[in-house]
């Protein structure tokens, strides 16, 4: 099975250290934490080592660009002897995310891309509005924004800042937050998926618009006709995850912001969980073009 990755980035200061230690404390699956340090010696390093973390540091250039292969040598050397169920990389400050995409998705063997997960800084997007090459790459390029420190400013700032990542990426989910603190179950693989779906019960899900639907079935889906309904649904169904099970084998989907993958695994029967804006919705269309999947 393949080891998915998620990749948090986001301009100097923003509060990606933060964001890692939220994820850390939020589940008791094993990780691996990556982590890019600029400079020659690696502070957030020492903060991040414990509980079931196994790290490997980076120090002394951007992973992104000089050091691409020692990034790859250290996937897989994490993979052989750590066998994370997750591997999260932080990306340096002045990192552009691109290049480890593309090594994630072209050269590595044996993981996924999960999420890119970009933190923007309400206060200094309001105070420095002037966004430079690196900072627009690393939003037009998430999955999920965070808006932090939305407590540094006032509300009319707060929307203003909302409205320039929008502007920039209009299909990433925008999430606003104090100190990183915001509930990433819905769109990391950190849970499986009934535990997904429970945790669309919490207030601060509610209120960014985040809801959830689940569909199972005991017949077998068409896995093409199941494919092609995965990739044209709406944008703001953010993230499929699940079993479906198929007369050509059975699979585990994973879907990601209209990026979609089966991987072969022995299943039971086919159970779906559909996360995004609004998912209610889009369930009940949704549904019934599931129905339309059937075969026996």
């Amino acid at each position: 099975m393949k080891t998915p990755i998620v990749i948090i980035t986001g301009y100097l200061g923003a509060g990606k250290t933060t964001l890692l230690r939220n994820i850390i404390g939020s589940t008791d699956r094993k990780l691996a934490v990556l982590m890019n340090e600029f400079g020659e010696i690696g502070v957030d390093g020492a903060i991040l080592k414990g509980k079931n973390i196994d790290m490997v540091e980076l120090s002394g250039g951007c992973v992104c660009c000089s050091m691409t292969g020692e990034f790859e040598a250290a996937i897989k050397e994490i993979r052989e002897k750590v066998k994370p169920e997750l591997i999260v990389v932080e990306t340096t400050g002045v990192a552009e995310p691109d290049a480890i995409v593309g090594d994630i998705l072209e050269n590595i063997d044996g993981v996924r891309l999960d999420a890119i997960i970009t933190i923007a800084d309400a206060d200094s997007l309001t105070r420095f509005p002037s966004i430079g090459h690196t900072g627009r790459v690393q939003i037009e390029m998430a999955d999920v924004l965070v808006l932090n420190k939305t407590d540094l400013v006032s509300a009319q700032e707060k929307e203003t800042a909302k409205q320039k990542l929008e502007e920039l990426n209009d299909h990433a989910i925008v999430l606003e937050a104090v100190r990183c603190d915001v509930d990433f179950d819905s769109v990391l693989d950190i849970k499986p998926p009934e535990k997904i779906y429970e945790k669309h019960s919490h207030e601060h899900l509610k209120e960014d618009g985040i809801q959830s639907f689940i569909y199972t079935t005991e017949k077998k889906l068409s896995r093409a006709r199941t494919e092609t309904l995965v990739s044209s649904l709406p944008n703001d169904i953010i993230r499929v995850k699940g079993f479906v099970k198929t007369s050509e084998g059975d699979f585990l989907l994973n879907a990601v912001f209209g990026r979609h993958e089966f991987e072969e695994q022995p299943v039971e029967k086919t159970e779906l969980v559909f996360i995004g804006k609004n998912a209610l919705y889009y369930s009940a269309d949704i549904l019934r073009e599931l129905k339309d999947c059937e075969i026996c």
